[in-house]
């Protein structure tokens, strides 16, 4: 057994370093920073997925409450029906498509992200 440390063998355990990547390395999330038109390109598909949401949220909901109007001028004037109409049929359909429409967005992010994160 070696008594001299410069002789003694030392085991080094852990996680690699990570070295340094050539200069032709994609890089998405710089090309967003430095707003080049690559990053321009990643940034306007994530707007246009989020305003693509947004048009059928608001498609859905022009479609329910848009007839409302005709709906109470075709029935009999009773304050019972507007209430079950409005508190019934109109909102818990409204609580849906929010939550749909929040999931929805959330998940576009999640999808720009895991796009322009480095690996």
């Amino acid at each position: 057994m070696p008594t001299d440390p410069a002789e003694r063998r030392v085991t080094v355990t852990g996680p690699p370093r990570r070295s340094r990547r050539t200069s032709g390395y994609y890089r998405p999330r710089t090309e967003i920073d430095e707003q080049t038109t690559l990053g321009h390109t990643y940034v306007r598909s994530l707007m246009r997925s989020q305003l693509r949401v947004a048009l059928v949220v608001f498609a859905v909901l022009v479609l329910l409450v848009g007839p409302l109007p005709l709906v109470f001028a075709a029935a009999p004037q009773t304050r019972r029906l507007e209430w079950l109409v409005l508190g019934f049929c109109l909102y818990a359909p409204l609580i849906l498509l929010a939550r749909w429409y929040v999931r929805r967005a959330e998940r576009n992010e999640k999808d720009f992200v895991r796009l322009v994160e480095d690996r």
